[in-house]
């Protein structure tokens, strides 16, 4: 009854969260690039997740190795960097409405490659879901014209990264505890985020003195610490004590929490993106009925 209620405390909770990153994404690439803004984040929370669970790295043993890799190269890696590739042509409420394919993905991706079983519910709740958020892309499409949609491929490839990593997690680090997963992926991603950063031209001092690049470190700090750092132990843990469809639901809760912060930013919302928003919460009610 606890992990029940708890999974639900997880979901909302990151809903909030990662619902509110693709707003600081945005903001953080005003005075930064797309990879710039993916290596500083990598960088910023590996060294808050190092301060606050180092001493977690000891429970990693040998057979922990290669699924905390592949996860950490399709969990956080590659992701970050599409999200801010991404959000450089589209909103950031459409980038996120977007990201809900990933429970499809999951569904799908888990069954072919993992064995992972599904049952009616979950598979109606899932396409019902994804009704919702199609309805939502075409309406962003009719109100939003100028946008290159061509860049919504990068959350896609993204979304199935999402997929498998929930289900290495479920499968291969059932009995790790969510610090140490996250404290591995990031003592792995470390070192290939800091050479892409230094490809950059980040280090030139006129660069980093510039004011507009500073405002864009406040934005990425928060980001790093509470969307990536401590939403990642938290999404770790909601993985283990949930199943994959539940965990990867939260994709669909999210680009609530972001239309709201993208209608504060400038953006522009319309009925039919309500409407689309009350079918995808339909279809995380049916996905977890019994």
């Amino acid at each position: 009854m606890i992990e029940k209620n708890l999974k639900w405390i997880f979901l909302v909770l990151l809903s909030i969260i990662w619902g509110s990153s693709f707003i600081l994404i945005k903001k953080g690439l005003i005075g930064l690039t797309a990879y710039q803004l993916g290596s500083l984040r990598i960088i910023f929370t590996a060294f808050f997740l190092f301060l606050i669970g180092f001493k977690s790295f000891k429970n990693i043993k040998k057979t922990h190795y290669k699924p905390i890799i592949i996860s950490s190269v399709l969990g956080t890696f590659i992701p970050v960097y599409m999200f801010a590739l991404a959000e450089t042509e589209i909103d950031s409420s459409i980038a996120s409405i977007l990201n809900s394919l990933t429970p499809l993905n999951t569904l799908i991706f888990g069954f072919f490659f993992f064995k992972m079983l599904f049952n009616k519910n979950q598979l109606f709740g899932v396409i019902i879901g994804l009704l919702g958020t199609l309805l939502l892309i075409l309406s962003g499409a009719i109100y939003n014209p100028n946008q290159n949609y061509w860049f919504s491929i990068f959350v896609i490839i993204a979304s199935v990264c999402y997929a498998f990593n929930v289900s290495i997690i479920k499968k291969y680090l059932q009995d790790l505890n969510a610090m140490s997963i996250a404290v591995g992926n990031f003592t792995v991603i470390i070192i290939p985020a800091l050479i892409v950063l230094s490809f950059t031209g980040f280090f030139e001092a006129e660069f980093v003195s510039s004011s507009v690049v500073k405002e864009s470190m406040y934005y990425l700090v928060l980001l790093a610490i509470f969307g990536t750092g401590i939403a990642k132990v938290m999404f770790n843990r909601l993985v283990q004590i949930s199943n994959p469809i539940f965990s990867s639901s939260v994709t669909y809760t999210i680009p609530i929490v972001a239309l709201f912060w993208g209608i504060l930013d400038g953006e522009k919302l319309n009925y039919l993106q309500v409407i689309a928003t009350i079918i995808i919460l339909l279809g995380v009610f049916l996905s977890n009925r019994k």
